[in-house]
């Protein structure tokens, strides 16, 4: 029996526009595809190839990356 480490549900979201970060809950039941940027108010979008927001500008991958289930849409 292996032990898999606890998710991580804070992750640290840098805007790409002003460099502000926030650090937000991450949901583990839905992927968050929008986030505003509470500076600049720059509507963030996943990049090409993540499935959130989470996975682009955060610190950590979401919930379902991190337990190696894949893109969580």
């Amino acid at each position: 029996m292996t032990s898999r480490a606890p998710l991580q549900l804070i992750s640290t979201l840098t805007c790409p526009n002003c460099g502000y970060t926030r650090d937000e809950v991450m949901p583990t039941d839905a992927c968050q595809y929008f986030y505003e940027c509470t500076r600049c108010k720059t509507l963030l979008k996943p990049k090409a190839g993540d499935c959130c927001v989470f996975c682009s500008y955060g610190s950590v991958a979401c919930p379902p990356i991190q337990e190696q289930r894949g893109c969580c849409h």
